[in-house]
């Protein structure tokens, strides 16, 4: 890659200096990063960011230790001295061959339009628009804060076994909060968009994200309390795929299962679902805020199906936590910044359609909830313990639908869901964020169709009748 000036023959270099204190493999992580990003709050801009952030990471491992050194000198000689340093901290005489690299293309993000070619002024006014949109929508509508964020990522990676990949990634997030108040009673309404594309992310969904966002909030303003207790629950695909991210995905990450912190682990070829469920992680879906072409160890990326009609198949691996687990590396290898060392991490995370009707799926439920759109959460995945929020939720009577509720929260266990699915839809719907792990945040989606879970727990509210 042009923007680093290194040779294969210098890169070869720095590996074999790492490693010239000892050590089975290396690798080498070169990233420059040029971020922009405007947030609109109180009715103004409040805060406008650029910034480029370069630097790289050595990583050194010798059987179960591994050493890690970053620096944000990119010279040849700034390298070679963080190899030197790295060398020195293992501190033996065992010297590891590095193989020849295989020639690789750049790999180079194809967007409608380039971010880094819209000037500030036209970022700004978009997200301005949006501002008033949003405001303009209701006079209930008491807060709102707009948030667009464009990047563009040049990585290259080399190990000691003879990868070599370059990959330049673009990718543009715009979302919005929007709060609204009717005498006591506070909402909220959130949207988002983005992923690898361009500015026409913003450009041509900003004022519907707005509008959407605005609505949501009021209307939740006339919502009723959620009720309390056991019930069957109907998950749109309108929700997006946070629960099959936190209640599924996060377990079946290599790390976790290595180290017994995970409900999967010793379970590969069992069956740990419905046989209607199958679950995939696919880096390849190109444009989706989980996409890469290599992961940021230099493995390719793929789709990978992690459960396959309730069998549970493969789990998400990077390079160290295959080879101590037995396993092909499934390209899972991430990290937020060459600050940080890899860890084996999500991508574009979903249960796959099935054949129901997603109307069908409704009207066969007597009584339940259900859920449009998911709030916050969290689990435990020793055990699959979750508590989800719920945004958004509808109760369902004699296979209709009825009022809308607020204040309802999904309380269940990851693995009995699973097995609980009655019913899956033939759609399938998107969503996207940052997904935290050990300090470190890197962009996923995660997709689910209209699913059908025979009971959970609902907290919300005991309505006073029934006490």
């Amino acid at each position: 890659m042009d923007i680093f000036g290194l040779s294969n023959e210098e890169i070869k270099q720095i590996l074999t200096t790492a490693l010239a204190g000892g050590g089975d493999f290396a690798d080498l992580y070169l990233e420059y990063k040029e971020v922009t990003g405007v947030v609109c709050e109180e009715d103004r801009i409040e805060n406008i960011t650029t910034g480029v952030d370069q630097g790289a990471g050595i990583r050194l491992i010798e059987e179960d230790r591994s050493l890690y050194i970053q620096t944000n000198d990119l010279s040849l000689d700034g390298l070679l001295k963080a190899a030197r340093d790295i060398a020195l901290a293992n501190g033996k005489q065992k010297q590891t061959e590095v193989k020849e690299f295989s020639p690789q293309k750049l790999q180079s993000t194809q967007v409608k339009e380039d971010p880094k070619t819209v000037p500030i002024s036209e970022k700004t006014a978009v997200v301005m628009a949006a501002n008033n949109v949003a405001r303009s929508y209701s006079e209930k509508v008491v807060q709102v804060t707009v948030s667009y964020v464009d990047t563009k990522k040049d990585i290259l990676v080399a190990n000691s076994e003879g990868a070599l990949s370059k990959e330049e990634r673009i990718s543009t997030r715009f979302s919005i909060n929007v709060v609204a108040r009717d005498k006591d009673v506070v909402q909220t309404g959130f949207e988002s968009q983005g992923g690898i594309l361009g500015f026409e992310v913003a450009r041509e969904n900003a004022d519907k994200l707005a509008r959407t966002a605005a609505k949501r909030a009021v209307k939740m303003l006339s919502a009723k309390p959620a009720p309390a207790g056991k019930m069957p629950v109907v998950m749109s695909s309108e929700a997006g795929g946070t629960m099959v991210h936190e209640a599924c995905g996060h377990g079946l990450e290599g790390d976790l299962i290595y180290h017994g912190m995970s409900v999967y682990a010793g379970k590969l070829n069992q069956v740990v679902a419905s046989k209607k469920v199958t679950v995939i992680d696919d880096a390849t879906m190109n444009g989706r805020y989980g996409y890469f072409a290599y992961d940021d160890e230099g493995t390719p990326a793929e789709k990978t199906v992690l459960i396959e009609n309730g069998v549970l198949k493969q789990y998400m691996t990077d390079l160290y936590y295959a080879k101590k687990l037995g396993l092909r590396p499934t390209g899972n290898g991430r990290r937020e910044s060459y600050s940080y060392k890899p860890i084996p991490r999500m991508s574009t995370t979903y249960i796959a359609p099935g054949e129901d009707d997603p109307t069908e799926i409704i009207n066969s439920t007597q009584k339940g909830l259900l859920v449009t759109r998911m709030g916050g959460g969290q689990v435990n995945t020793t055990n699959g313990d979750f508590v989800f929020d719920v945004a958004e939720g509808y109760l369902i009577e004699n296979g209709e639908l009825g009022s809308l509720v607020r204040g309802a929260t999904l309380i269940g266990n990851g693995p009995q869901v699973l097995n609980d699915i009655e019913m899956v839809g033939h759609d399938l719907g998107f969503s996207l964020g940052t997904c935290g792990k050990d300090g470190q945040g890197v962009p996923v989606a995660d997709a689910q169709p209209t699913i059908k879970i025979k009971s959970l727990t609902i907290g919300g509210l005991i309505e006073e009748e029934e006490k």
